[in-house]
């Protein structure tokens, strides 16, 4: 279970976005719950409408300036529902063609103008579906996750390739190169086998991959620079070890892990700053206390 960050289009020293949004989760239960961070001073909003069914375990995908995507997730019995959120009035329409499978626990990855991408899942754990924007028309491709695996992250290096990271234990990163889709797996993995981490990026400069699970619930974040891919780990990780949250990204400025539980659920949003990512918390969390929820963000002015 967990979604994840998405990304969209520029790299270093970008101009601030607009906002990200935290959609869905658990309570308890599935919530349609949709909030929504204002990039400008991180002040929150709850959307009126929210997702279009209480659901959890679902991913985010992003088209900057156009578009946010909560895909697939579960409320007991698992979906293929792809909600999508029109930028800037955030209406909400339910796409007609949704997954190709209905799964929980996958990965969003984003190419921001071109097309996003639901990765992985539980039952259907290589399958990695893609929507090609504006059109939202779907195809499966034909080369899918290197291992089947759920509960993994995607960050994004808009224009360049897209990551699905971690899940069912694993350390493992694939890299599938835009726009051809071909996929490599990196040579440095995760620093350790890792379930139900969140992803978020600065798109041209790095992509993160925050907290999760290795026999305990971890606090730790894992830097990969682009273009190489070489991988360090932050000294200062999450506020608190967590898995299940959900990250957004303002590339050029700043990534959000947001929400998250050990156990227990956090509203807790987590702010790093690009390029520092020295770490604070906002003084707002989310509006309620909640896991498994998807990232998506509005990256574009």
């Amino acid at each position: 279970m967990i979604l994840f960050g998405i990304l969209a289009a520029s790299g270093a020293g970008a101009a601030a976005g607009v906002a990200g949004y935290v959609a869905g989760g658990y309570t308890g239960s599935g919530v349609t719950t949709v909030d929504k961070f204002a990039f400008s001073d991180d002040s929150r909003t709850t959307l009126v409408t929210g997702l279009s069914s209480a659901r959890h375990g679902l991913a985010g995908m992003s088209n900057s300036g156009i578009a946010g995507y909560a895909a697939g997730g579960t409320d007991g019995s698992a979906t293929d529902t792809v909600d999508k959120f029109a930028f800037p009035s955030d209406s909400r329409t339910t796409l007609g063609t949704g997954l190709s499978s209905a799964r929980p626990s996958l990965a969003g990855m984003s190419n921001s103008g071109v097309a996003g991408y639901a990765a992985g899942g539980l039952s259907n754990g290589t399958t990695v579906d893609k929507f090609a924007f504006p059109s939202d028309s779907r195809t499966t491709l034909g080369t899918g996750l290197s291992s089947a695996r759920g509960a993994l992250a995607g960050m994004s290096n808009s224009g360049v390739a897209g990551y699905a990271a971690g899940g069912s234990n694993f350390s493992t990163v694939d890299k599938f190169a835009f726009p051809s889709d071909s996929r490599t797996t990196l040579g440095t993995g995760l620093s350790g086998g890792n379930y139900s981490p969140s992803g978020f990026s600065n798109s041209g400069v790095a992509g993160y991959v925050a907290g999760g699970y290795d026999g305990g619930v971890i606090s730790r974040v894992d830097k990969f620079a682009f273009p190489s891919d070489s991988r360090t780990t932050l000294g200062a990780g999450l506020s608190s070890a967590r898995r299940d949250s959900a990250g957004m990204s303002n590339s050029g400025v700043a990534g959000y892990a947001a929400g998250g539980d050990d156990g227990s659920n956090f509203s807790t949003v987590d702010k790093f700053a690009f390029p520092s990512d020295s770490r604070t918390t906002l003084g707002t969390g989310l509006s309620s206390a909640r896991d498994y929820s998807a990232g998506f963000q509005n990256e574009a002015l």
